[in-house]
Formats: C-alpha cells, structure tokens, sequence
C-alpha cells in the first residue's frame, strides 16, 4: 500500500488516537455539484494530510476512486477520508449527493455524530437537501454549513445565506463573511465577525491575521450584533442577554465558548464561506469541525439486543466495555478482496481478534439472517482507496478491515462470547427493475458470483429470479444506481444484456362452460385411449382452484380421476391464451370413457388438459395483471401534478391525507397496475424534482383493459 499512498499523494502515517474524546465523525451532505469531494480533498491538503487536491494518474481522486465515480463524473458511493488537525482526528464522511445513491448517504449519517451542509454560492440547493435538515433535526444530529464555490464569476454568499436561513430556519448564521479582492469579484480572505479580525489569503494559506480595514466595520457591526444575539440566545448563562442588552460588552472567550456548546447540542448553525481551490476559509472550517461538532461521547448510541432478540442495557463510548462495531459499508477490491468500513461504537477491535458477526434478516433483498465467529485480519484506516495499518480502533473511532468472510453492509461485530446486535438503520425500498441476461453459460457463473458479492455490500439493491417470467431482475434505486451496478458487474468479466422487464400476470375464465377432451393414439401396436368432459365455473377474485369428481357409473375409473386433475393443474399453469398461470377456477369432472387396455394416467392427464383449453375457448378468458397500493410521499405542491400522472396510469386515487412526518407534504394513497410503476421511481423523482418517494405492496389481481390484453396475446402468439 506504501505504493499506491504515493501515487495518491499521501503522506505522512496514519491519524491515531486512543482516546474517544479525541475523534470527530462529520458526514458531508448536498446535492450533487455542490462541491463536497472538492472540499474534502482541500481540507485533506490544508491539514497535510495528502500533498495536493485533485485528480492523479489514473483519473480518479482520493475520494473518488472509483472507476463509475469518474466515468458518470459524480460521487457514488460513500467515501472516509480522515484527517489530524490540533490533536483531533477527523473523521470526513463524503456521500453522493445524487439521489439514486441514497443508500450510501444513509450509512453515512449512521457512521457520523455531525453532518455539515455543503451549499453552492452559486447554484443553491435542491429540495432534497432541505428535507435532509429536517431529518437531521427531528433526532437533533449538530450541524452546519459550509457555503462552497465562492471563486465562481456568480458565487453570491449572501443570496446562498439568505437561502439557508428561509429553507433551514432560525439559528442558521454566519460566522464570517468574505472579504473580496481590488476587483470586487473574488474572495481573497475572511472577515471574522466574532474576533472582528481579517484573515487575509492573498498571499495563500496559512493565512495573515489583521484588523479589518474601515470599509469593513459597517458590515462586520451588523452581522456580528446579529449572530451574538443568537448565541446568547442558546447560552445556558440565562443573565448573558440582560448583560448585553445592558450594553456590557460580552467577552470573546465566551462568545467563543458558548458558540461551541450550542453547536454541539445542535442548537445552532454556523455558517463558513470556504473556497477549496484557492483555500479560503479552510482553516476556520477545520475550527469548527474540531472544536465545535461534538465528540462520539457526547452522541447517543444505537440501541443493542441480543442476537435472539433479548434487551440489553444501554451502550458507552467506552474503549474497555463490551465490544460492539457496526459494518457501515462492505466494498469488494479487485486487490484485497472484501473491504469492511466499520464504525466502533464501544471497545477496542484489535487485528487477530476472534469476533462475532450477526446480520438482521432482510431476505427478501438477498440478506438472510446469519451468525458466525471470525478473526479479524488486520485493521487498516482508509484513505480513498487507500488502507494504511493501525495496531487499534477505539470506541467512537471509524476503521477498515478485511478479508471477512460474511460481513456484510449493516452487521454488527461483537465479542465472541457476548454476541450482540444493533438496531438497524432505515434504508430506502429499491424500486426501479432491470432484467439482465448472461450471454453465455459461463457469463451465467460469473453473473451470480459477482452479483452475490453486490448484494452483500448493498442493501438499497435487491435481487429477484422470477419464477414465471424466467427473468433474472435488479431492483435498483434509479437508473443512475442501476448503471453503476452494470458497470461492476461488466468489470468483473461478466457479458450482459438488459430486456425489458416483464410483469407477472395471471389469466381467468369469466363465464361458465363446458369442455370435451379426447386424446386417441395408436402408435406402435400400444393405443393411447382416454375422454373426459368438464365443466367449468369461475370463481372470486383469490379463491384458488378447486376441483369436483361427480363421475357417475365409473364412466371414469376412480384411480384415472386424479390423473384428470393433474392434467388439468397442468394446463392451467402453462395458460390458456397468453401463457400465464390460470387462477380462480372450479372444475367438474362429470363424465368420460377409459379402455380396459389403452387408458392409462399420461393418456387421462392429456385429456384433462385438452377439455379444459376446450372450456376456455367459450368461457371468455381474460388477462388479470396485478395492482399494487401505493403510498407516494410528495411536497404539497406536487399533488396536483402527481394525482394526474396517476390517473394517465390507470391510477384509482384513495385520498390524501398530510404527512404525519413532514410539514408542507402530503400523502396520497392509489391503486396502481404493476405495468404502470415499472419506471414510476424515475418519473416520479422527475416530477418532484427528486423529494418524491413512494412504497407499494401487492393488492390484488384485476382484469386487464381488451386493447392490452390482446397486444399480450399478440406477442405470446408470435413468440410461440
């Protein structure tokens, strides 16, 4: 790995701590374009860490270093990049800012005890980064906001300010402001509004610490009366506002103090203009990141059970107690095989350690519940792709490891001889389907070996083999995150094709008659000899099969009934008229012929069959396609578009009704036919501009409208 650190221009060992009070997780979230890797990769540099921000050889960064990062020119996956600054590792959890790759974010925040906001000077924010902020609210995570791209012609810091404080609310305020150059467009250094200072970057970083000029105490008097108040305002001192209303001039220590104690309950917000490539503002980002985000002993911890279920009590961050780790993300390097980022939250997980490892059962996605004992190999801190060997990882602190045989993405790992379990974290339903076909056997082995290997690593995707379509199905987050499967899956050798996704549907007789099956053969000097008449009835909708014998005076001999039966179930699983299974049936054997000689069962099972393709042909067979209820989560103004769109999906709305979880969103509840939501996560994250989201189950089976019913029929007959 010495190797690779220096082509990734790293340098330096490893950030090591043994103390949980010395760490800080902060994930990085915003939408995509926002900067976020960028930024990350400054600060890596600002601190030393790595030599230069940017790409190296091969294209990719320290962050991205995946090949699908740099091919769709946007973050994927969920990066750790950690960094040393005043004593304090750090942590830095870089997400995709996309919304197909929630699934990443998601295991992000898990890992992290802070998240900063990064919001484009130039381009705002997208509402999904507004409905993140609630959700960081509602469990009170500590944020802030670092206000990116200010080198940009039409970066406007204070639009992007006024933006935070209408879409995140009160206590969103700026703790410095830009200072810009001669030309009045760029920034060129910070005004500090709580040391009244100027930190000045003309000639690079660090930067040259002065008083302000007079052109700027107008503005640092204004901004700073405003975000004392608000510090005040959070202060635990009750007598500070009366002190300062009295006109007692508040000291800068306090000030200072009080700011990270609000910060750290996740009371307020403080924003700082950064710039990555020229490096404004990076230092008193770093500031922040160290000496206001809370360290993991002051985060409360994810609940743990045994691996039966059974309560336990509460975790600490304590590096002696009980171990208990949780694999935030599972990864497979074509190097090093399987690579585990792992989050400790109590003890001490040292290399060659015998642990356990439980997994909650989500089979329906490909992750069955399991339990197993392992050793650890070595444990590593990551960089990118980089792994750099550490002799420890201590509660609170983020590691790697690898080479474990069945961890997978949300597992814990637990002492061996108290195995425990932690609750799970919320992941979102994939929902967009992909049909992939292997071009050949071979590909077909590779296929599933490196699928299971996918799977193990991501819980936002799911894997169906249908039984009735034949069809091998990904169940993605959208198509941006079902590229990037099929780019890894290609990778690793495997030649693929997409076709389009078939529905599993069902067919029905919708009218009683009769049907007369005659199979007569002579072949060979053995005759074949058997007939059956039956009559069919429907059924409700969800009753199944049924099946009557009212044979009287043996026309059918008694041990050739069942034979007709299992001819019939034959039948009805093949179709009748677009090759799918047939339901919701009652079928009376009433008479029939046999031969002492010639009858035989394979004789009655083909009669059986040919009577009821009989029947059907006069009892009005029909396509049934399954409709599913959806739930679909959508901000108020939406529901006019979305409640139309449905209705262009032969869509039946249920109602509407106000989001219990989100102010200003609405849920609206319909009746949907599978075929119509094939791409609906796709369409409707376009119609929402991404902040759409939906569940469905399965409902029931209703008939097909006649214009679809025969294009099926149509395309079974050709393919026939």
């Amino acid at each position: 790995m010495a190797q690779k650190n220096q082509e990734k221009g790293i340098t330096g060992g490893a950030p090591v701590v043994t103390e949980p009070g010395r760490v800080r997780n902060v994930v990085l979230v915003g939408h995509s374009g926002a900067g976020k890797t960028t930024l990350v990769e400054a600060l890596l540099a600002a601190s030393g860490t790595i030599a230069r921000a940017g790409t190296v050889t091969d294209g990719t960064t320290v962050c991205d270093h995946d090949p699908a990062a740099v091919r769709q020119q946007r973050s994927v996956s969920l990066a750790c990049a950690p960094l040393l600054h005043d004593g304090i590792k750090v942590n830095l959890l870089d997400t995709p800012g996309y919304a197909d790759f929630v699934g990443e974010l998601r295991a992000g925040l898990r890992a992290a005890d802070a998240a900063l906001f990064v919001v484009s000077a130039v381009d705002g924010m997208d509402a999904a980064t507004a409905a993140l902020w609630e959700e960081c609210a509602a469990v009170d995570m500590p944020r802030a906001v670092a206000v990116s791209r200010l080198d940009h012609p039409r970066a406007d810091f204070d639009e992007a300010v006024a933006l935070c404080q209408r879409v995140f609310g009160d206590n969103v305020l700026p703790l410095y402001l830009p200072m810009l150059g001669d030309d009045g467009v760029s920034t060129v250094g910070l005004l500090g509004l709580i040391t009244r200072r100027v930190f000045d970057y003309t000639a690079g970083h660090p930067p040259v610490v002065r008083d302000p000029d007079p052109e700027h105490l107008p503005a640092i008097a204004e901004s700073r009366n405003e975000l004392i108040e608000g510090i005040i305002a959070e202060s635990e001192d009750e007598s500070l506002m009366d002190r300062y209303l009295g006109g007692e001039e508040i000291g800068t220590e306090i000030l200072i103090e009080d700011l990270e104690k609000a910060v750290a309950r996740g009371h307020f917000y403080p924003v700082v203009p950064v710039c990555a490539e020229t490096g404004v503002g990076l230092d008193a980002l770093l500031e922040v990141l160290t000496a206001g985000f809370p360290s993991p002993l002051e985060h409360e911890l994810p609940a743990v059970s045994g691996v039966d279920g059974s309560p336990r009590p509460p975790l600490t961050c304590d590096p002696d107690g009980p171990l208990v780790a949780e694999v935030v993300k599972t990864t497979i390097d074509r190097h090093v095989g399987r690579v585990s980022l792992v989050r400790v939250f109590s003890g001490t997980l040292r290399p060659e350690q015998t642990v356990h490892v439980s997994g909650h059962g989500l089979a329906e996605r490909g992750h069955p519940d399991h339990d197993a004992d392992e050793r650890v190999g070595h444990i590593y801190t990551p960089l990118g792709a980089s792994l750099r060997e550490v002799a420890s990882c201590v509660a609170g602190d983020i590691c790697a490891i690898t080479k474990s045989g069945s961890a997978e993405t949300g597992d814990t790992i637990s002492a061996k001889d108290e195995p425990l379990l932690i609750a799970p974290w919320e992941m979102p339903e994939p929902l967009l389907p992909v049909a992939i076909v292997a071009k050949s056997r071979a590909d077909e082995d590779a296929l599933a070996r490196n699928l299971a290997r996918l799977v193990a690593g991501d819980p936002t995707m799911r894997l169906d083999r249908n039984a009735e379509t034949h069809q091998l199905v990904l169940w993605c987050m959208g198509e941006a995150h079902a590229d990037v499967v099929l780019e890894r899956l290609r990778a690793g050798g495997v030649e693929l094709d997409t076709e389009p996704v078939r529905v599993s549907l069902r067919e029905t007789l919708t009218a009683p008659a009769k049907g007369h099956g005659r199979h007569v053969k002579q072949s060979g000097g053995h005759g074949q000899y058997a007939v059956c008449d039956i009559e069919v009835e429907p059924l409700p909708r969800g009753a199944g099969f049924e099946f009557v014998d009212r044979v009287v005076g043996g026309a059918v001999p008694h041990n050739y009934i069942p034979s007709v039966e299992k001819g019939v179930r034959a039948q009805m699983e093949r179709g009748l008229v677009a090759g799918h299974p047939v339901v919701d049936l009652r079928v009376t054997l009433f008479d029939g012929k046999a031969h002492s000689v010639d009858s035989s069962d394979a004789a009655f099972q083909t009669a059986g069959a040919l009577a009821l393709k009989d029947a059907a042909e006069k009892a009005q067979p029909v396509l049934l396609e399954p409709v599913d209820e959806v739930v679909i989560r959508v901000p108020d103004s939406a529901v006019g578009s979305v409640m139309g769109d449905l209705s262009g999906r032969r869509g039946r709305v249920l109602g509407t009704e106000p989001d219990p979880d989100g102010e200003g969103r609405t849920l609206v509840r319909a009746e949907v036919p599978a075929t119509e939501l094939l791409r609906y996560a796709v369409e409707l994250r376009s119609m929402t501009s991404g902040t759409g989201t939906f569940r469905r189950r399965f409902a029931r089976y209703e008939p097909m409208p006649t214009h679809l019913a025969d294009q099926i029929r149509k395309e079974h007959a050709t393919r026939a």
